[in-house]
Order: structure tokens, then sequence, then C-alpha cells
């Protein structure tokens, strides 16, 4: 059975991006406690192969089960498209679990009819069809383009952002005749929204940028009131659990939570 409401949400991603919607919880959600994993020693899981990226997911769950979590949230959207239904099976009754994926195209499906979409990811976000299958099932109206930019996250995780390296390789993606005409795009990867002043200056405001790490946050805080589930008062402290300790992840944390973030080693495959 799930535990109390005062029980943390468990929020896990490969690296820093789901750090972008852990941060966005807290903001909207200011009295939940948090449990979040970064899979280090995995990153990025947007090369790996499905049945890695299960593997992996499945290692992760345990661990924040074990600390007690009342919700999952897959803070990526790899393991969104490759392990979602396992996880979901995987966890039975004990907890929620929750992806960053379908709140996204619940959101565009209502939004965006008969328009033309970008959606930039991983390798993995994008052959596995996840968005395109979603989309087509709530609103057939919308054309979808998608265009996997795996250079993206390894830049990210390496702290180049807002700088002349980043700015290149965004230009020479965006520039790609698939993501041509296009109304708005999703950020398909939870590491995507540290950059997305620099696609927002790209397109001059002529195209809407979707933040999939607002849009999750929302929804999210909309299913904990539906399910009864909000905490009334942060009882926990918050604790980063990671698979491998790294001095990038560390300084990130330290931006977004504006405060020094003590890292627990935690591997999950000895």
């Amino acid at each position: 059975m799930i535990k109390d409401n005062s029980a943390p949400i468990g929020i896990f991603d490969s690296g820093i991006g789901g750090l972008t919607v852990a941060h966005k919880v807290k903001e909207l959600m200011p009295n939940e406690s948090m449990v979040y994993f970064g899979d280090i020693a995995h990153l990025p899981y947007g090369d790996k192969s499905a049945a890695a990226i299960q593997a992996y997911s499945i290692k992760v769950t345990d661990v924040l089960l074990q600390q007690g979590c009342k919700l999952i949230l897959i803070a990526c959207n790899s393991a969104s498209s490759a392990a979602f239904d396992l996880v979901r099976e995987y966890v039975g009754s004990k907890a929620k679990v929750f992806n960053v994926i379908d709140p996204v195209v619940e959101h565009v499906a209502q939004n965006y009819g008969n328009q033309k979409v970008g959606l930039i990811g991983t390798k993995q976000t994008i052959n596995s069809n996840a968005y395109e299958s979603k989309l087509k099932q709530l609103n057939p109206s919308i054309e979808l383009k998608s265009l996997a930019t795996p250079l993206l996250v390894p830049m990210i995780e390496e702290g180049f952002f807002e700088n002349r390296i980043s700015h290149d390789i965004i230009e020479a993606y965006l520039h790609n005749e698939e993501l041509n005409d296009i109304e708005a795009l999703i950020l398909g990867c939870t590491h995507y929204p540290l950059i997305k002043n620099e696609i927002g200056k790209f397109y001059d405001g002529k195209v809407d940028v979707l933040d999939s790490a607002t849009i999750v946050a929302k929804r999210l805080l909309q299913f904990l009131k539906e399910h009864e589930l909000l905490s009334e008062s942060k009882v926990r402290k918050d604790r980063f659990l990671v698979s491998d300790i790294t001095a990038s992840f560390e300084a990130s944390a330290k931006i977004f939570f504006h405060e020094e973030v003590h890292l627990e080693k935690f591997p999950i495959w000895d």
C-alpha cells in the first residue's frame, strides 16, 4: 500500500536533467519531501538500448521504494518511453508512478490542434515513437516532426550552455529541414530546459518552446490532489542519491536548489 501523505516523492534520471523537473516540483509543492536519484554511472540513458534502460530503471525504482516513496517520478524521457509500463507493473500498489511524456502530450493535444509541432530528444525517445503514437490517439490533427539531437545531453552534462559551443550545436540541429515551419517545439528531454533560452533566441519568439519541466510539475500537483496525496507539511529533508559522484552534478544541484547539496553515493550495480 502507498505510504502516508508525508512520505517523499522519488525522482530519478540518468544525470542532471531531472533536476529541472525536481526544481519545478519544489517550487510548486514546497511541503513535499524528495528523494532524487541521479544514475550518473550510466548516463546518458538516451543512447542505451531499451533493455538496458529498463534494467537501470528497475534498480533505481527499488532504491526509491526502500526509501518509502509514495510516488516515483521518472524524470527522464528515455526511461519514460522505454520503462514506464514495466516500472508501474513492478511497483504495483506500493506507490504511484508518473512519467514526463504523458503530461506534455496532453498539453500539446489540447493546445495545438491542426498545427505542426516539432520534437527534439535523445535517440531512444525519438526512435520509440512514444510521443507520436500518444499524440495520434489524443489529437490526430497534429503533425509531429521529430529530430534526434544526441549531442545535447553530453554537452549540457559537461556544462556547455550559454556559450559559443552550445550556440553552434543548437543552431546546427534547429536548422534541420525536419523542423521547418513548426509552430511549437517540444523539449523532449529533461536536460533541455537548461538551454531553453538559447533555443528561444534562435526562434526569436516565433515558435512556442514547450518546457516539459513546468508542464510536468503542474500536472503532478493536480495528480497528487486528485489522489489525496499532497503533504500538509514538510517533515523530511530532501536527499540526493547518486550511483557515482561527479563535481558537475554537485555544482548543478547547488545552483538549482540555492544551497549546499550533500550527495550520497548509492551504487545500484555492484
